[in-house]
Formats: structure tokens, sequence, C-alpha cells
């Protein structure tokens, strides 16, 4: 939009005796290769969050960093056939910036123009961070908020940072007995120092595990960026493209069995599991990738079936990866159910997508909490728990 674009007004005060709303910041987009996927979330949070409850301020984060203030329209925030939704397309204006109070005793929002008189936007109770990916699920938004006193939705810095890097996720699940698949690491040093190395230590894996092998960003999810290689033909290019998204790469052999999946969510007396899901094949994929996923529509089965036994040994390992991780808020917590019987754990999602056709919003709707519910536990467990150390 235009930079011309007139002022934001702030929020009105209350009427006398009238309780203040609580203020609730919707913060998505970010410099990931996940902005579309946030600003889809947010746009489905937005719709469903109570007015009647919460003063709502969306607030967008452009590919390139700057914090927008943005429309509060949901539906020009959802994909429209193959058309991605951005912030920039969002915005107020072309160069307005939002700012956050930077000290614990001030939760003033700030919008700023150049060559304009800085306006005060009101007070922020909490912040609801719909961001994916590095620059804002790995930990960086969170040390902001909690260096401003800002109570926020989800994990903190620490599980917010493991629960991004695929490595370390992995190195914590098993200091926890957690099942977990073999993998390896490319770290960037190794690769700069001598890439034909690197390449035969992935070759050298693939002979121990068998191809064919998928190579990922260490630290993105939504599935982009991965590759399934079949044999050392195709490894080059997966490296690279793998690389473009992370200069840290994970190698995972291939696991043979079912993808199930499973919710956290935390309660007033602790963190529950919710009826898992399976993700069956996609014919027209050659895994659950992100056109998969969010261009394709495919189909989770929820409940999964499975037997009681299974539901409840997958339910358990769920919240033991939510606590192993120091988790807050919620959870996706990704397995797989191998042919032998045994589950592994792939990875979990510290903030899981949000769209219409999400997977742990649906599972959650079939355990009994609605999509309204499910956005209100999570703004009130956040409302809950202290910032700072706990």
């Amino acid at each position: 939009m235009s930079s011309q674009s007139p002022a934001p007004s702030p929020v009105p005060p209350p009427s006398e005796g009238e309780p203040r709303k609580l203020r609730v910041a919707v913060v998505f987009g970010g410099r990931s290769s996940e902005h579309t996927i946030s600003v889809v979330t947010a746009g489905a949070v937005l719709r469903a969050i109570d007015r009647e409850k919460y003063d709502v301020l969306p607030i967008g984060i452009t590919g390139d960093g700057r914090w927008a203030l943005t429309a509060d329209e949901p539906d020009r925030m959802a994909i429209q056939g193959r058309e991605l939704p951005s912030v920039e397309g969002l915005a107020e204006s072309d160069e307005g910036s939002v700012l956050l109070p930077v000290d614990q005793g001030n939760r003033e929002v700030v919008y700023a123009e150049p060559g304009a008189v800085p306006k005060a936007l009101g007070e922020v109770d909490v912040v609801f961070p719909m961001l994916h990916g590095p620059y804002g699920e790995d930990g960086t938004l969170q040390g902001l908020l909690e260096l401003s006193g800002v109570p926020y939705v989800g994990a903190g810095v620490l599980a917010s940072a493991v629960g991004m890097d695929k490595e370390y996720m992995k190195r914590v699940f098993v200091s926890f007995g957690l099942p977990v698949g073999p993998y390896e690491v490319i770290r960037p040093r190794e690769w700069e120092k001598d890439p034909a190395a690197a390449r035969k230590k992935i070759v050298d894996f693939a002979g121990q595990h068998g191809w064919p092998v998928f190579v990922k960003p260490a630290r993105a999810g939504s599935s982009i960026g991965i590759s399934k290689v079949d044999d050392i033909s195709g490894l080059e290019e997966a490296i690279e493209e793998a690389r473009r998204h992370d200069p840290k790469i994970v190698v995972e052999a291939l696991l043979r069995g079912r993808e199930i999946e499973c919710g956290v969510l935390e309660f007033e007396d602790g963190p529950r599991a919710s009826v898992p899901a399976e993700i069956p094949p996609v014919s027209t994929h050659d895994f659950y990738d992100f056109e998969a996923k969010y261009i394709d529509s495919a189909d989770g089965v929820v409940p999964a079936p499975l037997t009681e036994e299974q539901t409840e040994r997958v339910r358990e390992l769920a919240v033991r990866a939510f606590e192993a991780t120091s988790c807050e808020g919620l959870v996706r917590a990704d397995f797989f159910l191998l042919d032998s019987g045994e589950f592994v754990i792939n990875e979990i999602n510290t903030m899981p997508g949000f769209t219409p056709i999400s997977m742990y919003p649906r599972m959650w709707q079939e355990s009994g909490v609605s999509y309204p519910e499910l956005v209100d536990r999570l703004i009130q467990a956040a409302l809950r728990r202290p910032t700072g150390l706990r």
C-alpha cells in the first residue's frame, strides 16, 4: 500500500465503569521461508479469536524484517488457489513501523512513520507469535519478549531454539530416552572446509542405512528445502536446495512405516495429549512436502486408526517430548510407527500451523477442544505464567 495511508488510531479506552478488554498482539509473517504459512496461520487465528473478550492488534513482519501495522482482514490472509499472501500486501504503509517496548515497566506499543510524530497504540497484555521458522519460532522473538516483560503464547527461548534445530532436538530426545531414527549432520564449517569429505560422509551414511535418504535444512519447517534422494546422482542438487535455506543440513534415513502426529496442549493441570492423527501416503507427491501440506491439501486421518495400546503409547511419547524440551503452551509431535510396531519420534513443532487444514487444531477438535477454545486456552496459558526464569 502507499506510504500515504492514514496513521492508525489507538484502541479507544473503555467507557467509564467498563472493564478493559485484554489486548492481544498477533505477530506474524517474518523473514523465514515460512513467511506465507505464518500469514495464513495468523489469518485463521484472527478469524477465531473472541472479539467480545479480547482487543486484537495485528502486527506483520515483512520479509526484510520491518514490523508493520496490518489490516485486520483475515480473508485476505488465506491462500487463494496458488496465490500466496504476504505481510507486504497487508501493510497499512510502505514505511511505517511498529515499535514494541524494551523495558519491563512499559507495554505501550508505538507506531512511527518517517517525518511524523510517533503515535501510541495502547498497551499490549499478551503476544500471540504466529511465526514459523528462523527469526520467530527459534527463540529470537521470545528473547525480545522476555526482555520486554510481555507474556507470550508458546515455548520459551530454550525450547523454541531446541525445537527449531533438528540436530539438537534429536540430541535432547536421545538424552531423555526417546527413540529417534538414524541421522547425520553436516555443519557449515565442514562444508566450507572440505565439501568432498562432507559428501562422502553422506554417502557413507547411505551405505550404512540404505538409499533413499532425506536431506533437510537443520532449522526450517513446513517441509521447505527437503529432498528425497534416491541415489548418489541426486545428492548434489539436494544439498544445494537444503543449504539455500540453512547452511547446516541434516540427513535422515528412510523409516518404513506410518506417519503419526499428536498434539500437546498446556492445561491448568499440565500438558495433555490429543487423539493422534495419521498422514496417509500422498499419491501425487514423493513425500509430505510443502505443496502436499498447503496447496494440494493432503488429508490426514483423525483419529488415527491405531489400537488402544498404540494410541496411549504415542500420546505418552508426545507428552514426554514436550517435557524433555521444556516446552510451554503447545507442541505438535511427529512420529513414525515402524513396521516392527515401534514408535520413533521424528520431530516436534513448537508453533504448528493453524491453517484450516492443519493437523494440530483438527486433532484437538476431535479431542473435544474447538478452534476458538484452543486459541483462548493458549492465550490464558500465556497469561498464567511469568516472563523471566521459571
